[in-house]
């Protein structure tokens, strides 16, 4: 007896504190009325059973039993009571808990906003080259020999027919009047023979001998005289020379590299475009030439060829650019940046190209959305909603919009690899990401 009188005050006193911690828990979680209700018509059911229960045949049963027999059954099951109330409790917390972690949504997300407005925006083509020299040539001889004067210096500008490198040529020059004293001596004798020929004195033969002898003479003449100047090498175009490195009694063969020449007003740019461009591409269009090495200043100037061919690998058409270069700071072989300007300025939409995510099924972007409410400090609150986006050409760190949304739409910039629909957002635009139509690199 006493030790059921033990168990009977245990189980009353554990029933009595989880009951408290129940009632203060839905008191906290605001549902104490609704299982107080909920206990009330428990009780209610518990009465109207126990009532039952004393009419049936068990009851009958169980009041026949012996006092100690009708204990061990009561015992019994009120222990197994005791586990369902235990299960029956866990399984009320489980359901408690889903519910108050389903009733405290989506947690924010501290994102960078920005409103979209209408830019000016130049349509062009951009495209890299190389520049290339008006005219250029790497000069040589065709005869070797000794170096004796070199009249030019290094980056020396020179005109057309200007003497540059000028080789031993003292033998060439005694054989050259040799050869004109034998023309000179075949002239004179054929002067003569016209003469005698005149009075019948010689033959048609030996006057057409001596003709063709004097003739002969005259061509090795001009032959000596050709070789004399191949041994001077002279500039076949005005233009600026390059480094010089010949010096006087230095031989040469033939063939072998002795300078640069190059011409370098104008010069042209050569640049490649997709066949895509083929239709918006026309001889004496405008075009803007930047380079690398002078990024403050620009050069402007004008389609002079369009290749009449697509080149089968990649695609691409050759274009040919003419720049003027006065100040001859652009030279051949810089990297160039070219743009081609394609009509007036229209205006459009603008983003940063990190505010757009792109997908296999499109590209969308994340819209604030206000939500009708306010926060704790009066603020209206705001949720993310994702769109879809129709993107056009880019420019520097600038993507433009073409469909998808309005002028003076709030779009999330930064941070929205973290929401879905729904997110509530906490805006913060402390630090916002670069939106230079010409981004400059950091030195």
């Amino acid at each position: 007896m006493k030790l059921l009188q033990t168990i009977k005050a245990k189980v009353t006193a554990i029933a009595v504190l989880v009951w408290a911690w129940v009632l203060t828990t839905l008191e906290k979680w605001k549902l104490r009325d609704k299982l107080t209700t909920l206990w009330q018509k428990i009780q209610s059911l518990g009465t109207r059973m126990r009532e039952r229960f004393t009419k049936t045949k068990t009851y009958a049963k169980l009041q026949a039993m012996t006092p100690l027999r009708r204990r061990m059954i009561i015992m019994l099951c009120g222990v197994f009571l005791l586990l369902g109330l235990i299960f029956g409790f866990n399984q009320l917390k489980t359901f408690m808990i889903k519910h108050f972690i389903s009733s405290m949504g989506l947690p924010p997300a501290t994102v960078s906003t920005m409103v979209v407005t209408n830019t000016e925006w130049q349509p062009k083509l951009s495209s890299v080259g190389n520049v290339r020299a008006f005219r250029g040539v790497e000069l040589s001889t065709e005869l070797g020999g000794l170096v004796q004067t070199v009249p030019i210096k290094s980056g020396m500008d020179v005109k057309e027919g200007d003497l540059l490198i000028k080789l031993n040529d003292a033998s060439d020059v005694a054989q050259l009047k040799s050869l004109k004293a034998l023309a000179d001596l075949a002239k004179v004798i054929n002067e003569r023979d016209r003469q005698q020929l005149a009075i019948q004195a010689i033959s048609k033969n030996v006057f057409d001998t001596s003709l063709a002898d004097a003739a002969s003479k005259q061509a090795q003449v001009e032959q000596q005289t050709a070789l004399i100047a191949k041994k001077n090498l002279k500039a076949p175009f005005s233009g600026r020379v390059g480094i010089v490195m010949i010096n006087p009694g230095q031989y040469v063969n033939p063939g072998d590299k002795l300078l640069t020449l190059q011409t370098l007003d104008p010069i042209f740019v050569d640049f490649n475009l997709p066949q895509s461009n083929a239709s918006q591409i026309q001889v004496g269009q405008e075009v803007v030439v930047t380079t690398d090495a002078f990024k403050d200043a620009s050069f402007t100037g004008k389609i002079t060829a369009v290749s009449p061919k697509v080149d089968t690998n990649t695609r691409n058409i050759q274009i040919e650019a003419q720049l003027a270069n006065p100040d001859k700071k652009i030279l051949p072989g810089m990297f160039a940046n070219v743009n081609i300007k394609l009509g007036d300025e229209v205006k459009l939409l603008t983003l940063p190209q990190t505010a757009v995510t792109y997908n296999p099924y499109g590209s969308t972007v994340f819209i604030a959305k206000p939500t009708g409410k306010k926060d704790k400090q009066g603020n209206p609150t705001l949720e993310a909603q994702q769109v879809f986006v129709t993107t056009g050409p880019t420019r520097g760190d600038q993507v433009a919009i073409l469909k998808g949304i309005e002028e003076g739409t709030t779009v999330v910039t930064s941070g929205q690899l973290k929401l879905k629909n729904g997110t509530p957002l906490i805006v913060n635009n402390k630090v916002l990401p670069a939106n230079s139509p010409n981004p400059q690199p950091q030195e």
